[in-house]
This record gives C-alpha cells, structure tokens and sequence, in this order.
C-alpha cells in the first residue's frame, strides 16, 4: 500500500488522471491524501468531485478555500467571481449528495508523523489543538445550522487567535488560519492581501511555516493553497500547489519514500496567468 499527497487539483480532472497513472496508483490499494480546493476556476470541478467520493476511504479529503465557496454559493452565500467554473457542478443532478459529501469532509487531518492542511497552522496551536480546533469547524458544517454558520464563515477580522473567542468568530480565526493563510507574524497575526511568494513578505510577516517556534513543527505538515510558494519542502514541511491551474506541474509525494512524480500542466481554458 502506497499513499499519494497531492496538491491543489481545483478543477483538473484530466491532469489528475494522467498524475495518478503516472504513479500507478490503484485504488485498491493505495490511499490519496488530498489538501483541498478540489474544485473551481478549472474546466472539470464536477469530475473531480464525482471521480474523489467515489473513491471512498482510499481518499482523504481536507477542505479548501475554494471547496468552501463552493458549499457557499449552492446555499446562496457569498458572492459569484467571474473566475468561478462552478455552474457545472451546481447544476448536476447529484449536486446534493455530492456537496453534503464535500461538505463533510475536515479542514485538518492527521496520521503518524503527518498532519495535512489546506493553507497552514497557526504558531500557538500543535497538531494535537489543531486536530480539536478542524474538528470546531467540521462539526459547524454538519450542524443542522450549519447554513447560518456560513453566514458568518467569510472576513478577516478577527486576523489572530484568543483562546477566549466564541461564536462565528472563533470558527472564523480557524477557517482562516487553516483555509487561506500565507503569511503571519510571530504572534500569529495573520495577513490575506499578499500572494506573491515568500520573498513578497510584508513588513513584520513572515511565511506560517517559518516561525521555528510554532507548536506544530512536531509533524511534517502536508499543504497547498500558495502556488506562487510552488512544490517546496522541508524535513518538516511538503507544499504541494505548485500551480496546475496556471500551467506548472501537478505534484504527488509518495509518503512512504518521499518520491515526487510530476505532471506538467497546460493553463486552465480562459484563466488570467496574472495571479
């Protein structure tokens, strides 16, 4: 048996394919460990969704910014971008039991020496606190409320954690932390406007995995969400989104040996390489 970590798919289903057969994956062996945003502004969102909960628990899924505006816009939350590729998706005939599925999934898992998440983890917060802190949220999305939940999922503020936060903007520090940081401060003060690559830091910031305190360095942490970070990896470290929606490659880890395998990509159809 064989686990595969791989990156960012959002929406390149056909990528995905030609990755796995390059690996010689086999479903009924192997496991794929999968760090979010499944979905969106690729060509293929519905294929990907139908293709990975039919793989059942060979799959492990944690949820991406992307995945939860998907969950968003089927509830009528959030505002449409003109970059989305969602329509396929909310228009299936399976759309109910195919988001239900997606929105069940956890925003943090861990096994043995790895823990995945889609963005990353805050400084104060090991993997143990993290596992408890995804579980908040996972438990939010399948609440019978969860709908009101979502109302109040998305914002930046509160931008850090307090052990004394309640509510929405509790479950909102984690969703952030854990769906769309880059770059946060020693304190764990986190920023959203900058993109760019690590040597873009604003003043004061520094990329999550950086800070050599964090609580987390325990385990290696398995991530996407920064394509402009790229593939890049640590002892304690494997980034995976090295930007198959923008034309870089697909990447996959073998967990077991660390063996990359790679897959270059061709942009998206109509995607602004300006990102």
């Amino acid at each position: 048996m064989a686990t595969y970590a791989i990156g960012d798919i959002q929406g390149c289903f056909d990528a995905l394919i030609q990755l796995l057969d390059k690996t010689g994956f086999n479903a009924t062996r192997d496991r794929l460990w999968l760090v979010g945003d499944l979905v969106n502004r690729g060509p293929q969102s519905l294929e990907v969704l139908r293709y990975v909960k039919g793989l059942g628990d060979a799959a492990q899924v944690v949820l991406g910014n992307h995945d939860l505006h998907l969950v968003m816009r089927a509830e009528g939350q959030g505002r449409a971008s003109s970059e989305d590729t969602l329509d396929a998706v909310l228009a299936a005939a399976d759309r109910d039991e195919l988001l239900k599925w997606l929105r069940s999934r956890p925003l943090f898992h861990q096994e043995d020496e790895y823990a995945m998440v889609h963005a990353g983890l805050l400084p104060q917060w090991s993997i143990a606190r993290s596992n408890e802190l995804g579980a908040e949220v996972q438990a939010a999305l399948m609440a019978a409320n969860y709908r009101e939940f979502l109302a109040h999922m998305w914002g930046s503020e509160p931008n850090a954690w307090r052990e004394e936060l309640r509510g929405w903007e509790r479950l909102r520090v984690i969703v952030n932390a854990m769906t769309r940081m880059r770059f946060c401060t020693p304190e764990g003060v986190m920023e959203f406007q900058v993109k760019g690559p690590p040597v873009q830091a604003p003043a004061g910031f520094l990329p999550w995995y950086a800070l050599l305190h964090r609580a987390g360095i325990t385990h290696t942490v398995i991530c996407g969400h920064w394509s402009a970070l790229g593939f890049y990896r640590e002892a304690n470290l494997l980034a995976l989104d090295s930007g198959c929606l923008w034309g870089g490659p697909l990447t996959a880890v073998r967990l077991e040996d660390r063996r990359v395998f790679q897959l270059q990509c061709e942009p998206a159809p109509g995607i602004n390489l300006v990102h």
